[in-house]
């Protein structure tokens, strides 16, 4: 793992499946740490603990799920959180404490923020980090390559929703976005100031 910022450690990069790279985050906070996505690395899983452990684990989507749920859950007694409308993929593995259903509040400063297309459950997360920056999950609805931000798009995706989805982030104003899959050099971008355009360029994609 490394810090990325004061609150803030990715983890080590990993290859689910040919062609897909992913980073899991931890961010410290001090009414217990949160992981956003998934890692089955064991170095990860140890330096989290020495950071304080995981209090809970948030999955963006049903791509994240796996056997690393059940190691985590066992070493920190996290909680875990998903989305009510991949309940039946969870259940292959755990039954989450948290299920989303809508644009909420969570833990006190995680706002979650349902954004169906890619798949039917994806979610976002977003919260404003101690150091003053706002940070943005955005799971794979929206995916950084080298040539900027990509749309979640594939042949199981929903495009009409992952376009209305698309359409409620440009209106956020995050400082920093996070994906879980992304196919360049890293797996975030400080966006101030241009986020908007980041978005309108993957919906160009997506009307393409």
């Amino acid at each position: 793992m490394k810090a990325l910022f004061e609150d803030l450690w990715e983890t080590e990069t990993e290859s689910p499946f040919p062609g897909l790279t992913t980073h899991a985050y931890l961010l410290l906070r001090e009414g217990g740490n949160v992981l956003f996505y998934n890692t089955s690395q064991p170095d990860d899983i140890d330096q989290m603990a020495g950071l304080g452990g995981i209090s809970w684990q948030l999955l963006s989507h049903r791509d994240e799920l796996g056997d690393s749920l059940l190691t985590l859950r066992e070493r920190f007694s996290c909680q875990l959180g998903g989305h009510q409308s991949e309940m039946a993929d969870f259940a292959r593995y755990c039954v989450p404490d948290l299920v989303f259903t809508r644009r909420e509040r969570v833990m006190g400063d995680i706002e979650v923020i349902p954004t169906p297309g890619h798949t039917p459950g994806s979610c976002c997360f977003q919260v404003r980090s101690s150091t003053g920056q706002i940070y943005l999950f955005t799971g794979d609805t929206l995916y950084l390559s080298d040539d900027g931000w990509k749309p979640g798009l594939l042949s199981f995706s929903d495009p009409d929703k992952l376009a209305e989805s698309l359409t409620l982030l440009q209106r956020l104003e995050p400082d920093v976005v996070f994906s879980s899959a992304f196919s360049g050099q890293s797996g975030y971008q400080t966006v101030s100031g241009h986020w908007q355009e980041e978005v309108e360029q993957a919906m160009s994609l997506l009307q393409d």
